[in-house]
């Protein structure tokens, strides 16, 4: 495991890396700085010299430990086809692998090795400073809220969207079904069921090129191995 860690640099053009972007000794080119004396040979760039006959070194950036604050959805929906138990799981493998990295969990502190579902929902995200660092959101995504601007507030995201096979394929033809969190009640059919899966895709299309702009994105099916579907949708990288 400890081969792994959690991507933050985006998966499409746009901000969040791992490293900050000051001189030091990482291995991300920063800048061409004139050779002053002293510097180490082996970081002349000979190129900018055959160029201009100038000597150059070259600077690379500082990688400094990114700080990961993790937030587990516990609103009513996570309770159903038993993501609340999965998302749970999925959480102590992304947080133990950051903890050398620093992992906290969202108002709870440091991540000690159990995890704390926040009832209110993603929501509460957005009446908070958002969290130092990276934040890993672990969500089924399905609370109505805005969800490009929470994304875009919290500015470095994972997201981790956990979601059961019965949400993406609905297999009833007509049924009566009550929102566990609004308590609305819906007669639906065949047509009421296209339409859900159609609104459904557009809603992860655009939750997936968000969040793939700010950091990284994965959609798990409740019973989908972890580890290869995470590192699959590109969560986590090898070290």
């Amino acid at each position: 495991m400890t081969r792994y860690r959690i991507r933050i640099r985006p998966t499409q053009p746009l901000a969040g890396e791992r490293s900050q972007a000051r001189p030091g000794r990482g291995l991300e080119f920063y800048e061409l700085r004139g050779y002053a004396q002293g510097d180490e040979p082996r970081f002349i760039d000979w190129r900018a010299y055959a160029r201009t006959g100038r000597l150059y070194t070259r600077i690379f950036q500082n990688e400094a430990p990114a700080r990961f604050t993790f937030f587990l959805d516990g609103s009513p929906s996570m309770q159903l086809f038993g993501k609340e138990a999965y998302a749970q799981r999925v959480l102590r493998l992304l947080a133990g692998l950051a903890r050398t990295e620093g992992a906290w969990l969202w108002g709870a502190g440091r991540y000690r090795g159990q995890p704390r579902p926040q009832a209110e929902g993603p929501s509460v995200l957005l009446r908070f400073p958002r969290p130092t660092g990276v934040t890993v959101l672990i969500t089924d995504g399905l609370d109505a809220l805005d969800w490009s601007r929470l994304l875009q507030k919290l500015q470095r995201v994972v997201l981790v969207q956990v979601m059961a096979p019965e949400e993406l394929a609905p297999s009833f033809g007509e049924t009566l079904l009550q929102d566990v969190e609004t308590a609305q009640r819906l007669e639906v059919g065949p047509a009421e069921v296209k339409a859900y899966q159609e609104a459904l895709e557009k809603h992860l299309l655009r939750l997936r090129t968000v969040a793939r702009r700010l950091g990284s994105y994965a959609l798990l099916r409740v019973g989908d191995p972890i580890l290869p579907a995470l590192l699959r949708q590109g969560v986590l990288e090898e070290r």
